[in-house]
Order: C-alpha cells, then structure tokens, then sequence
C-alpha cells in the first residue's frame, strides 16, 4: 500500500507542475462547457422570443387581390412590405425570410367561396426563417378558419358541423421531464469531462515516460509492476473525478441562468442529483482511466498515444447519438452496459424519475466488472519487458 501511495503522490506531483495542464484540465474542460452550453441556450431562447414578440414583415406581392386578408395580417403585427421582384431568388439570397404571393385568382375564387390559394415562398434549410414562417403561416390559417366559421353562420349552420372530432391534449411531462429532454447531452459532458480530466496524466505516466526512457529504471525497482500501475491509476483517476465534481458544480450554477422557465422547463441540479450521478460514474472514471492507460502503453511515443486516445474519445459520444437519434424505452439491461447504463440514469435522474437501488446497483457492478476485465488485461501488458523499452 505504501508503494501504490509513493507513486500516486509522485504522478499527482509531477503533473501538478505542469500548470499549463492543470489549468486545461481542471478549469477550462469543467468551465468552457457549462458557460457555453449557457450562451448557447440563452441566445437562442432569446432570438426566438424577441422574433415572436416583435412586428413580422413581410414583403407582399398582390395584396390588392385580398384587401381583407391584408387587414388581418396588419391586425396580427404584421408590417406589409413593398413586393419584391424576384422572390425566390431574394429568398435563396437571405434577403427576406419569407415572401406572401396573393395570385390575382384569389379574388374570384373568395367570391364564389371555392377555396383560395396564397403562396408562402421561403427556403426551410434556413433556420432562422423557420419561426417567421410558422407565425405567418398559422396566422393566415386561423383567418381562414374564422372565415369559414363565418360563412356556415351566414348560412344558418353551425361551425362545429365541420369539427366532428376534437382532440384533447393531455400532456403527462413534467416541467422537469421536460428539460431533461431538452438537456439530453449533458451526460455526455460529464462522461467527457472525465475522459478529459485523465487523459493528459494517462499519457504522460505510461507513454511520456516510456519516451523519455524513465519507465525502465522505475521498472528495475524491487517492486510489483501492480503496485506501479495500481499508483498511477490512482493519479489518473483522481484527475478524471476532480473533473467530474467540478462539471457537476459547474452545470448546477448554470442551471440558474438558464431561461428554462420561458420554456416551460426546469432543470434541478442539486445534492441529490450530484450524489447519485457520482455514484453511478466512479466505475466509469475507474473504467475510463486503465482503458487510457492501457491505450497508451501500445504508443511508443506522446504523440502516438494522444493520437490513440483522441480516437478514444469518439467511444462516449456513440451511446449519447444513438439515444439521441433512435427513440428508445428504458430496459434493465441497459443498466449492465458501461456508458450506456450511465447516460440512462442520468438522464432520468434529469427528468426527475425515480431510479431503484437495483439499477443503480446494477449500472455499478458491472461498469466495475468491465473495469476490472480492463485492469487485468492493462497488467498483463505492464508486466511485459517490451513496455519499458523505448524503440
């Protein structure tokens, strides 16, 4: 045990000295994310609700075929712009969002009550049009509706002979089951945090000193080559969850900036949720460090190992955009797949579910099993002679 605590101490040590490492991994990885996951969210939520507040233009060609309709739009903030001459092409161009054609067909065919046609030109690969087109278009439709309304009135009927059927929503989502869909990748920035966290230490305790030849005398020492590795995966893995923590803080101050309440949304980070998640991460970070271990001791040089482990940085994120893109009912088994069983429960503990000492269990156990397996084979490696030899 001394000796696992003499090489744990002296990786801590030497990677503290390096400050520049430090600062990246402790303080720019856990901070940049949360600050800009916030940025993002808030300038987003803000654009969209200051478009939807604001008056529309929209450039109107033809709005002397439909006087009436005009009037309405005008009602409903609506500022009608002067036509343009080439809408489509001042469309693909970004020119305007979104342009209103009024054919001269219309007015006859609203005489005669027979169904008239406007065009709505916009180009939908343009997100950003997206909201002014939605508003136009649900404006123009309920003109449309209450005009119809309007006309079986005139007529002496009732309007709802043309509703037969009517659908009542009954939503089941919470406010906070609502953010956490919305916030579906923060598990993937906590696992990535982690893997961040030890992935500097990991190369440099097993393929940096390899390189720079210092492994071999430590090797010569009367020691297990366990107790070594035991020593440096402590340090690697104290790195990945000081990472970890300090994501979770980070994210549960986010959180209050966040404009989830316009929304319609809560996001909860508190105790409760730091408690548990660590829980169900320590195998992982445990899992994450001996995999960039024993990643690192197939390089033979630092570059070679960053190059091997940037690829094994792509393995979190296939869990996450799987879920994200494939829709998905949670089974017990997933609980028993590393990374998977992860983005699980912390994606329900999101949603404000209530997750069973029995899955949480599960996802431990056998993250740590699948840890151990990784352990055993990174020891086997260590105790070969090729591993210390620098060529």
């Amino acid at each position: 045990m001394k000796t696992i605590l003499t090489v744990f101490l002296k990786e801590v040590r030497e990677n503290i000295r390096d400050r520049r490492t430090v600062i990246n991994t402790l303080l720019t990885g856990p901070l940049m994310a949360p600050l800009i996951f916030v940025l993002l969210i808030n300038g987003i939520v803000s654009r969209e609700l200051d478009k939807a507040e604001k008056p529309l233009p929209v450039p109107v060609i033809g709005a002397e075929n439909a006087p009436n309709l005009i009037d309405a739009l005008t009602q409903y903030g609506v500022i009608i712009k002067d036509p343009i001459t080439n809408p489509e092409q001042a469309v693909r161009d970004q020119e305007a969002d979104l342009v209103l054609r009024i054919p001269p067909s219309y007015a006859d065919a609203w005489k005669k009550g027979e169904p008239a046609q406007v065009e709505l030109i916009f180009d939908e690969s343009q997100r950003d049009a997206q909201g002014s087109v939605s508003r136009l278009r649900s404006i123009i439709e309920g003109y449309g509706q209450r005009t119809s309304s309007l006309r079986l009135v005139a007529r002496g009927l009732s309007p709802t002979i043309t509703r037969p059927l009517v659908i009542a929503d009954r939503d089941q989502s919470t406010a906070q089951a609502r953010g956490g869909m919305m916030f579906s990748m923060l598990p993937y920035f906590f696992i990535l945090g982690a893997f961040i966290g030890g992935m500097a230490l990991a190369i440099d305790t097993t393929a940096g000193e390899r390189e720079r030849q210092s492994l071999e005398p430590l090797f010569a020492n009367p020691v297990a080559r366990t107790k070594i590795l035991l020593g440096k995966l402590g340090a690697t893995g104290a790195f990945a969850l000081t990472t970890l923590l300090l994501s979770i803080i980070a994210f549960s101050f986010a959180g209050q900036f966040m404009p989830t309440e316009k929304l319609g949304m809560t996001l909860s980070i508190g105790t409760h949720f730091a408690v548990l998640t660590l829980i169900t991460m320590l195998p992982l970070v445990f899992l994450i460090a001996t995999l960039q271990t024993l990643a690192a001791a197939f390089a033979k040089s630092f570059r070679e190992a960053q190059t091997y482990l940037s690829l094994l940085m792509f393995v979190p994120a296939l869990p996450t955009l799987l879920m994200s893109i494939f829709p998905f009912k949670v089974e017990t088994w997933m609980y028993a797949v590393p990374l998977v069983g992860q983005q699980v429960t912390i994606t329900r503990l999101m949603r404000g579910e209530a997750i069973g000492s029995a899955e949480i269990a599960l996802c431990f156990a056998c993250t740590s099993l699948a840890a151990v397996i990784v352990y055993f084979i990174t020891a086997h490696i260590y105790k070969g002679e090729r591993l210390a030899i620098s060529t």
